[in-house]
């Protein structure tokens, strides 16, 4: 492991002018980066520790909305009676990823911010455009079960891990930011970048940008919703295959639909037209069909993930269906419902 200074900063300025030293990185769990310092993949000159900030705290707001703290951990915030309440899927969601130690770990900010779980962006000894841009993309003609249907390019066809942002880009979250520049506010859709030629590039954050909060809607998806995560094993394990549904139904029509999925892109997929399609329809096997046709335009497979889109377009029926009738799936049974 290289060499770094540590610095636990006690307020948010404080830690924005402690990342003007070259190659800083925020700490706040540990999770994600830590084990890319072990395995030589990040190469940070300093650390900043932000636990101290007091970003812990998950809060209403005057619009009626909620303000998930960046310092809140995953475990509490998926066991927070507001949460629970007001966003299931959020709680399904974030109960659907990862360990319970992990959860328990690992913060909100630092969940919007994990790098991707590419074999070979882990494997220093291959090329990989993500950690040494130009090298080259490993996985396009190697293995690539686990690896991008939507939003790839030639440079790189990784795919975003994170459960708990599939349904915050379902949702319509905000990302709530300061830096040197002073605060500012990210809708959800546009966090994240798809690769394109700057594959090492995972998010819009500016140099020295702090995530503070996470802000939800006022919004009621309560009552209709479903995380459905399609994986090799049971447990902790990536998505090949994920599926955030949020439904406002009116009788046996659609009022109002928010789909996402993740283990498919770069980034949460979300198509807006795949909504609109359903927007005051009936909820129905040939409805459903057309939204996942839409939410799968232009899907393509690398050879060993062509199974994918086939897994994708039932995924996204069977998760509209359980939405729809109000039977969301468990995240302990974890039997597909």
């Amino acid at each position: 492991m290289n060499p770094f200074t540590f610095t636990r900063a006690g307020s948010v300025p404080e830690a924005v002018r402690a990342m003007g030293t070259p190659q800083a990185r925020y700490l706040a769990g540990g999770t994600n980066l830590i084990d890319l310092m072990k395995e030589n993949v990040e190469h940070p000159a300093a650390l900043v520790d932000i636990n101290r900030l007091g970003l812990g705290d998950i809060e209403e707001l005057p619009n009626g909305g909620l303000r998930l703290g960046a310092l809140a951990s995953n475990a509490d915030t998926a066991r927070h009676p507001l949460v629970m309440k007001r966003y299931p899927l959020l709680a399904s969601a974030i109960l659907a990823g990862a360990s319970p130690q992990l959860r328990n770990a690992a913060t909100n900010g630092g969940n919007l911010n994990q790098r991707t779980r590419c074999y070979y962006f882990y494997d220093t000894a291959t090329p990989c455009n993500k950690r040494n841009p130009g090298s080259g993309c490993s996985a396009i003609g190697g293995v690539n079960r686990i690896h991008a249907i939507l939003g790839a390019s030639d440079s790189c066809i990784a795919t975003h891990p994170s459960d708990m942002c599939v349904a915050l880009a379902a949702l319509d979250a905000v990302v709530q930011v300061t830096g040197p520049e002073g605060e500012r506010e990210i809708p959800f859709a546009e966090y994240h970048r798809l690769p394109g030629n700057t594959p090492q590039q995972d998010t819009t954050l500016r140099p020295g940008e702090l995530v503070t909060a996470i802000d939800l809607p006022a919004e009621d998806f309560s009552a209709h919703y479903t995380y459905l995560k399609l994986r090799d094993r049971l447990s902790y394990a990536f998505a090949l295959v994920s599926v955030a549904v949020a439904l406002r139904m009116d009788g046996d029509r659609i009022a109002e639909a928010r789909l996402a999925m993740g283990g498919v892109a770069h980034k949460p997929w979300r198509v807006p037209d795949a909504e609109q399609v359903l927007k005051g329809q009936q909820a129905s096997a040939e409805n459903f069909a057309r939204a996942a046709e839409l939410l799968l335009q232009g899907a393509k497979g690398q050879g060993e993930n062509n199974f994918k889109i086939g897994l994708a377009r039932r995924a996204i029926r069977r998760a509209l269906w359980q939405a729809a009738v109000g039977t969301p799936q468990s995240q302990t049974d974890k039997r597909i419902a």
